[in-house]
Formats: C-alpha cells, sequence, structure tokens
C-alpha cells in the first residue's frame, strides 16, 4: 500500500524525492503518528508535501489509496456482552460529583486502554472499570464528567468521547409530509438582482425612451431579476439529533426542491464543527471536505444556516482534541471554528430542535447561542430565520440595505 502511495504521488505530479519519503518511514518508525488514522495524513502531509499547491492533489491521492481505511477504537465482543442488560444507576450526591476527578482527552484515553487491558469479568457500579451505572469515567447509563461511552445510549449528553464506530443516516432529500409548509415559510429566501444579458423588455424606460424621440418606438431592454441567494446548510447528524430526524429531512427536502435559489450546499457535522465536514452523515475522511476549504471556497455573500441542538460535552466544544470521536482529533478546537464562520459569513443563523426552555440548562448551547442567532426548528423559527437571513438590517447612518 505504501508504495501505490509514494507511486500514486509521482502519477499525480506531486515532487515526492527519496529523501522525503525516507524521513517519513523514519517518523513511521517512531511512531509519531500515534496510530491514527488523522495524525498520519497529516504526518504524511507536512514531509511528503514541498507547497501548498499540492494540497489539493495530495487530498485526492490519500482518498484514493486509503479508501476504506477509517480506523476505529473498538472494543471486544465479550466487553460488550458485559455491557448488557445495565443495572439502575443510583443518582449521586454533590458531594461525591465534587469529588469525581476530570480529565483531560489525552489521560482519559490512556487509562482507557489500561483499563480494556486488565480487566477480566463484567463490572456494575464502582468507579475503576468499564461497566454499567456507577461514576466510572468508561461504559454508560452512569456519569462522570469526562467519561467515554462505550455501548448503550447517550443520555445525559456528558460523554467526552464515545467508543463505537458512529454510523449515522442521511437525512432523507424524498420527505413530502408537511413538506409544503416548510416551503410556503422558505418563500421569502430570495434576494432579486438584474444580472446576466438584457433580454427582459423595460416597459416604463421603452415609453420614456419613446416619447423622447417623438413617437418613434425605441425598445430597451433589461437584465432578467433574479434570486440571487447562495445558501450553505450544515447539519448535526446523529446521537442526540436522531429524535429530528423527520424535521431536518422535512428542511431538506424543501430547500431541495427551492429552485429559486441561485445555489445551494447541504454539509454534515456532528455535534460540532471541526476542521472537516462531512459530504454524507457516515462522516468518514474520504467523503469529507475540509472546514478552511469551505471558507475559501465560499465568500461572505453566502447566507449560512446550521442546524444542531447544541448540546454537548463542553470539552467538545471549548478543548483542543474535543471531538468526540477519537479518529477524528485534532489540535483546533470546535468554537475556534465557529468563530471562524461568524467572522466570515455577514449572515448566518443557528436553528435549535430542542425546546427553548431546555437551552437556558445547556452550557454549550448558552455559549453557541452567544455567537450565532438561535432560533427553534419550526415554522415560525424558519421564517424568522429567512428574514435574518435576507432581511433588511440597519448601517450605521440608519439607512436599511441588503
Amino acid at each position: 500500500m505504501f508504495l501505490d502511495f509514494f507511486y500514486e504521488m509521482r502519477d499525480e505530479g506531486i515532487p515526492v524525492a527519496m529523501q522525503e519519503w525516507q524521513m517519513f518511514m523514519t517518523v513511521l518508525e517512531r511512531g509519531l503518528h500515534d496510530s491514527s488514522l488523522m495524525s498520519f495524513y497529516n504526518l504524511a502531509k507536512s514531509t511528503l508535501v514541498k507547497s501548498e499547491t499540492y494540497f489539493d492533489a495530495f487530498d485526492r491521492v490519500f482518498a484514493k489509496v486509503f479508501k476504506g481505511v477509517e480506523g476505529e477504537l473498538s472494543v471486544s465482543d465479550e466487553l460488550e456482552e458485559w455491557l448488557r442488560d445495565p443495572e439502575n444507576f443510583k443518582d449521586l450526591t454533590d458531594e461525591q460529583r465534587e469529588m469525581l476527578e476530570e480529565l483531560d482527552a489525552n489521560e482519559l484515553m490512556r487509562r482507557f486502554l489500561e483499563t480494556l487491558e486488565e480487566q477480566d469479568e463484567r463490572h456494575d457500579g464502582g468507579g475503576r472499570w468499564v461497566g454499567t451505572g456507577g461514576h466510572s469515567p468508561f461504559g454508560h447509563s452512569g456519569e462522570h464528567p469526562t467519561g467515554i461511552r462505550v455501548g448503550g445510549e447517550s443520555k445525559n449528553r456528558s460523554a467526552m468521547k464515545v467508543a463505537e464506530d458512529r454510523r449515522f443516516q442521511d437525512y432523507r432529500t424524498d420527505v413530502t409530509l408537511d413538506v409544503r409548509n416548510v416551503k410556503v415559510a422558505l418563500k421569502r429566501l430570495r434576494h432579486l438582482t438584474r444580472e446576466g444579458g438584457e433580454d427582459e423588455l423595460d416597459l416604463d424606460e421603452t415609453v420614456d425612451e419613446t416619447c423622447r424621440n417623438a413617437g418613434e418606438i425605441e425598445l430597451v431592454y433589461r437584465p432578467e431579476r433574479r434570486n440571487n441567494v447562495r445558501l450553505l446548510l450544515l447539519m448535526d447528524v446523529g446521537g442526540t439529533m436522531d429524535p429530528y430526524y423527520e424535521p431536518v429531512s422535512r428542511l431538506l427536502t424543501a430547500l431541495h426542491e427551492e429552485r429559486g435559489l441561485r445555489d445551494f450546499r447541504p454539509y454534515y457535522f456532528h455535534n460540532c464543527i471541526y476542521e472537516r465536514v462531512g459530504t454524507t452523515a457516515d462522516l468518514y475522511m474520504k467523503d469529507a471536505v475540509p472546514t478552511g476549504d469551505l471558507l475559501r471556497r465560499y465568500d461572505e455573500r453566502w447566507k449560512v444556516l446550521i442546524v444542531g441542538d447544541a448540546a454537548m460535552h463542553p470539552a467538545e466544544l471549548m478543548n483542543p482534541r474535543g471531538n468526540i470521536n477519537p479518529r477524528h482529533e485534532s489540535e483546533s478546537r470546535g468554537i475556534d471554528w465557529l468563530m471562524k464562520f461568524r467572522e466570515h459569513f455577514e449572515r448566518i443563523v443557528w436553528m435549535n430542535p430542542d425546546p427553548q426552555s431546555d437551552w437556558e440548562h445547556t452550557r454549550t448551547t448558552q455559549v453557541i447561542q452567544s455567537i450565532f442567532p438561535m432560533l427553534p426548528l419550526s415554522l415560525d423559527g424558519i421564517q424568522d430565520a429567512v428574514t435574518t437571513l435576507v432581511g433588511a438590517r440597519p448601517s450605521a447612518a440608519g439607512v436599511t440595505r441588503h
């Protein structure tokens, strides 16, 4: 596979010399890639590519050669069996919660791997082993401020990492139930401008010009008015968004069928936007798009609509390597990417499907609400979002503008 990688890069025109290739082999032998696919990608890119002009070519080669290699933080079948039928969990007191140790991502993963090596039976309750209930950092149906959920279902939205192969379902684009109401709410997603060839008769100017020519008819044409709205849609998928599959699918269906938009591009993320977003809900790297490319490709004229519950472990938003999926960790923080979006785009709205009464009880929701205008995912919310994206707003001089 590595030889294929080398020759594919040469065939693609990437000038990889033996000196760079030897350096690449050396750092791999020293384990600097940390057995992580993303770290391996970054390591290969930094050692083999001499100029940013070859970044796109490198990404194409990497996706081709390593297609299907996703990496996985897996657990054994035996451990999965131990985690079935969880014991009832007794809520912790405030004093017990204060005694729980908060771990950073590196320490959490180190202890998890050590525990997997040592554990040889099922455990329920307690604070050390991978099990159910209790206050261990590892397992499910318990409570810990910085834990890894292994099996089970998300309940408290407090897991810092999830040890499983996370496969999400694409939102549908062919839903018909109640789509009409959503379409009606989106009708005002318009910003009409006159561009292109002059092929529409301007009746008023034709009359004026004819009068100026003493009755000799002079036809005047102008460009046709067209909707100039370009919309970028970013959708949170999987986990706590699963209950909202239908309403988000209705929104996506309506936008796919909204033929008046000048351009429309949908992408997926999980919990928070990081350095890559997915073109499909699988969020596999082979189908991913670097978020930085989105910011370069779509200028400030694009309107941005983000759909997500904004509820996650605070570390996912505020800490480096906060991605809940250990395979996709990076040093960039989720909140930094959100700030880049706010600074880059002039009009951006976050739509939240959770009840508004719940927003004030989730720390990350409050933080995101301070960054973007946040509206409920409802018909009234969609109408307000459209107004925010394309409506008039006061300028510094008090004059309205679009």
